[in-house]
């Protein structure tokens, strides 16, 4: 049985509006995330960030593993290893629909282990590495809508 982590953000609520800055229309950094309820025998966190209403199927936005155990990713850190987004840019990349709200799903893993993959992997890659060594899991939902100019 996986603990339940939680998983919010000091800028947006779970189901609510992503900030423009955290976008590709602004800033473009990360948000900062709290993680909360993480298993004590966690060795590692593992992070994914993705639009299933992309459309062309679900766009990678952000991937990350060998977080260090933590109540607190900043904003604009990269505190673990990342991995190719769906750009294939091994970074974080904000949401950016063509229209309409999209919703960005921030999942987070806490593992029983370390994990060796290479830079250059992709989420397929990371889910099948964390296969068997997930203790805790969480999910922080966005919406985003680009503004019209």
């Amino acid at each position: 049985m996986n603990n339940t982590l939680t998983v919010k953000s000091p800028a947006f609520e779970n189901n609510g509006n992503i900030p423009s800055k955290y976008s590709c229309v602004g800033a473009n950094i990360s948000p900062p995330l709290s993680i909360k309820n993480i298993p004590v025998n966690t060795k590692s966190l593992a992070l994914i960030m993705d639009d299933p209403d992309a459309p062309k199927g679900t766009f990678d936005h952000w991937i990350m593993w060998n977080i260090p155990v933590s109540e607190a990713i900043e904003e604009n850190t990269f505190p673990g290893m990342q991995g190719l987004n769906g750009k294939q840019e091994c970074s974080y990349t904000g949401p950016c629909p063509p229209s309409g709200t999209h919703h960005y799903h921030f999942k987070v893993y806490a593992l029983d282990t370390r994990l060796e993959l290479s830079q250059n992997s992709g989420k397929s890659a990371l889910q099948e590495a964390m296969e068997g060594h997930i203790i805790g899991e969480g999910e922080l939902v966005g919406l985003y809508k680009k503004k019209s100019l």
